[in-house]
């Protein structure tokens, strides 16, 4: 009876110590060692130092709490979340086409816009976005036309224009793969009246056959564009607004025109991790993130054009951004269509234009 008795007494001792060693680990997991809570956020290995100070440190102090970065290229940082259901990771930034992957990969969290009282003030196209029920957008860049007026000898101002048989030999536009590879193919398309959605881009690569004449080359990196302008091999390129800057320090003499018909919009985007052990300190890190004071900030000290639509931006920080009349204006691409699609538009595209 005694040894049942002390083995029973022995048997609760151990459970106690494994519940409290488990309590132990995940407190640790959850804080630092003074106690605050952490949140883990994943993304681009770009201007920390201005980061920490205008978006992350004036967070921690109001919540008590410290962010974790976790940084890296998109593509690895994508994966490695994917790949592990254990991830300590509470945010990722991610870009538009890749967050579409992970929606269908179900690993993001379904949000709450009730909890995001910014989301109300998203500017028209970044709140569209909003109703795949996922994250949020949190700065926009478009894609429009930079050209040599001079060298062309007569002024753009549509998508349109491009197809005129003037520009032959004179045009670069972004290589199917990069950022703005797919804006290019919805300007196309509407060139021709298509309808991607249901023609899955039939008539857009109709227009590139039509457009082939005029293409110098596509390019990759939108920093190729400056020397090509700088060296007369081009007079015309379609580019990310983010660009302008780069391309002009080399030639100066380029103008950028964003049509006033419309153009297509790219978001940067925070998405939640599905199973992330912090959500309510993600959802309020979110909602700072899309505040007018802190856009109004990262505008000029990030350089990214805000999506909170109260934002008042001076002429000089607005300038070479989709804000505005332009914002307004900007139309999203609907990746959920895109990402099935791109293996085959890849080929279609190098049999076009590249060989």
């Amino acid at each position: 009876m005694k040894k049942k008795k002390t083995f029973a007494i022995c048997l609760a001792t151990l459970m106690t110590t494994l519940a409290l060693t488990g309590c132990g680990a995940k407190t640790e997991d959850a804080q630092t060692t003074d106690g605050k809570r952490q949140l883990v956020i994943s993304t681009w290995g770009l201007s920390e130092d201005i980061l920490k100070t205008d978006v992350y440190a004036p967070f921690e102090e109001k919540f008590n709490c410290e962010i974790v970065l976790e940084i890296g290229a998109t593509p690895e940082r994508y994966t490695k979340l994917v790949s592990d259901p254990n991830s300590k990771v509470d945010i990722i930034d991610l870009s538009q086409s890749k967050a579409a992957e992970g929606y269908e990969a179900g690993i993001f969290e379904q949000i709450d816009y009730s909890k995001i009282p910014n989301a109300k003030d998203l500017i028209p196209a970044a709140s569209e976005l909003t109703k795949s029920g996922y994250g949020p957008a949190y700065t926009i860049n478009s894609i429009g036309i930079i050209y040599d007026k001079e060298a062309v000898g007569f002024e753009i101002k549509e998508f349109s224009d491009l197809w005129k048989p003037e520009l032959a030999g004179k045009i670069s536009i972004p290589e199917i793969t990069s950022t703005f590879g797919p804006a290019m193919m919805y300007v196309a398309n509407d060139y021709k009246g298509g309808d991607i959605a249901t023609d899955e881009g039939a008539k857009a690569f109709e227009a590139l056959e039509e457009l082939k004449p005029n293409i110098v080359k596509t390019y990759s990196k939108s920093s190729d564009l400056a020397n090509m302008f700088a060296s007369g091999e081009i007079q015309v390129a379609v580019v990310g607004d983010f660009a302008i800057p780069t391309i002009q320090s080399a030639a100066p003499q380029v103008e950028f025109v964003s049509p006033a018909s419309g153009t297509y919009a790219n978001f940067n985007t925070m998405d939640i991790n599905k199973n992330s052990k912090n959500k309510d300190l993600a959802y309020e890190f979110i909602n700072w993130r899309l505040s007018n004071e802190l856009q109004t900030k990262t505008a000029s000290s990030l350089n990214e054009a805000p999506t909170n639509s109260t934002v008042q931006l001076t002429e000089d920080v607005a300038k070479n951004k989709t804000y505005g009349e332009i914002a307004d204006k900007a139309k999203p691409i609907d990746y959920s269509i895109v990402n099935p699609l791109m293996p085959s538009w890849i080929d279609q595209w190098n049999r076009i234009l590249n060989s």
